[in-house]
């Protein structure tokens, strides 16, 4: 669905605009306004997609208004006025209705911006999880890698969280539990009550046991299930 505004001083024309919005199949009328500073405020509180707007009107005009938004929704300009034309294609704008304007070429139109919109969403990279999460040390919060972390040791309310970076541990205040809540599950596994290693940083696995280079950690009973979905094998 397309998140839509209409905009129009004239109260026949608005109410022709949402009516043909409303008759669309993936449009959805989030506001109908009378003047740009209306449909101004409803921009600063809704999420808005595409915007129909005539041009002449009083105080702020179509153009005026689409040229003054810093995050521009798709518009389509809708007006009794040919002339304005170049000025609005060269604001990217996605099509230029003449009124009176008929259902078949309205529609045209939000084809066109439907089309638009979903090249767009194809072409937008995904976003991407942050790299790193902060932790209570000594009155400062301390910014961790994800990827500097070796393992974690947990000890009652507070953790020692190991790093490639330095031989010191982190002590945190903070339980393995709650610890672990911030880590991605995907990177990282529990393999005891007291215990989660970064899948990276394992370099053999035993029945009973996990090895970082020379270090050895036990597995706990419950958390045998873990290691047989990560490597594959009954150990």
């Amino acid at each position: 669905m397309l998140r839509c505004i209409a905009i129009d001083d004239e109260p026949l024309s608005l109410g022709l605009l949402a009516d043909y919005i409303r008759k669309v199949p993936f449009l959805e009328l989030i506001a109908a306004c009378g003047d740009a500073f209306e449909a101004a405020r409803v921009l600063q509180e809704k999420e808005v997609d595409l915007l129909f707007t005539d041009i002449q009107m009083p105080g702020l005009t179509g153009l005026q208004f689409i040229q003054s938004l810093t995050r521009r929704p798709m518009v389509i300009l809708v007006t009794a006025y040919k002339k304005f034309a170049p000025e609005g294609f060269d604001l990217d704008v996605v099509d230029y209705l003449i009124k009176p304007v008929g259902m078949d070429r309205f529609l045209k139109a939000c084809y066109k911006a439907q089309e638009l919109h979903q090249l767009r969403s194809a072409t937008t990279p995904a976003s991407t999880a942050p790299e790193f999460f902060f932790v209570n040390v000594d009155y400062s919060l301390v910014k961790v890698l994800f990827s500097d972390i070796d393992w974690v040791e947990g000890s009652g309310d507070y953790v020692k969280i190991h790093l490639k970076s330095t031989p010191k541990p982190l002590l945190v205040r903070m339980s393995a539990k709650a610890l672990e809540a911030e880590l991605p599950a995907d990177r990282f596994i529990r393999i005891h009550k007291s215990y989660i290693i970064a899948i990276a940083s394992i370099t053999a696995v035993r029945k009973n046991s996990i090895f970082i280079k020379e270090l050895e950690l036990p597995v706990g009973e419950t958390y045998r299930d873990t290691l047989r979905q990560l490597t594959g094998k009954n150990l």
